[in-house]
């Protein structure tokens, strides 16, 4: 049985755990992340609040399943012009989402949780500020030509360890929180909870 279960799909945070050596198995979290928004935003809550709640839920509802382990729960929400922004729901409204980002500043926002038995033990929550760069239609048609359905598993539509660089004239912030997990402050939590060797 691994020590850490990852309540999450994203090939990302996998990929960030796994090249850090971190043992752990994937079990995804089955939550209604655009409801679970909703509510959020129209209680008041800021991108913060959204992300470390998206994150905590993911962690508590597959530790509820899977009691004594403990499991790690990301999500990330983008903020733009004071509007909370979740994944795109298809081609299209990336599209728009790419058009409105163009030449502009947004705020990445990426949280983590640890929970055990239901219980959220630790979270943590990393800004990213992030500027795209004027883009052409032409290069938002190619870009989503090439890269495919994959960006909607992306909040933002980009994968910035990858192609998805070519977005942005700047980033400012941590680069693994860029990539869907603040591994620096989630592998210092798992040697808290004796999950690493100190």
């Amino acid at each position: 049985m691994s020590p850490l279960v990852l309540a999450s799909a994203s090939a990302s945070r996998q990929s960030l755990l796994r090249a850090a050596g971190v043992d752990f198995m994937v079990a995804p979290a089955d939550i209604d992340e655009p409801a679970l928004m909703r509510g959020l935003i129209a209680g008041g809550g800021d991108g913060r609040a959204v992300a470390e709640a998206l994150a905590g839920e993911k962690a508590a509802q597959i530790s509820r399943r899977k009691p004594g382990q403990t499991v790690l729960g990301g999500d990330s929400v983008l903020e733009l012009d004071g509007e909370i922004l979740g994944k795109s729901r298809d081609l299209d409204a990336l599209r728009a989402l790419l058009l409105r980002m163009a030449g502009r500043p947004h705020r990445l926002i990426s949280a983590a949780a640890l929970a055990r038995d239901g219980r959220v033990l630790w979270r943590h929550t990393s800004v990213a500020e992030m500027t795209v760069r004027l883009l052409s239609e032409a290069f938002i048609d190619a870009y989503l030509a090439r890269e495919g359905e994959k960006l909607l598993s992306s909040v933002g539509g980009y994968h910035f360890e990858g192609f998805g660089a070519q977005l942005f004239e700047k980033a400012e912030g941590d680069y693994f929180s860029i990539l869907g997990l603040p591994l620096l402050e989630v592998l210092a939590a798992l040697r808290a909870q004796g999950l690493l060797e100190t």
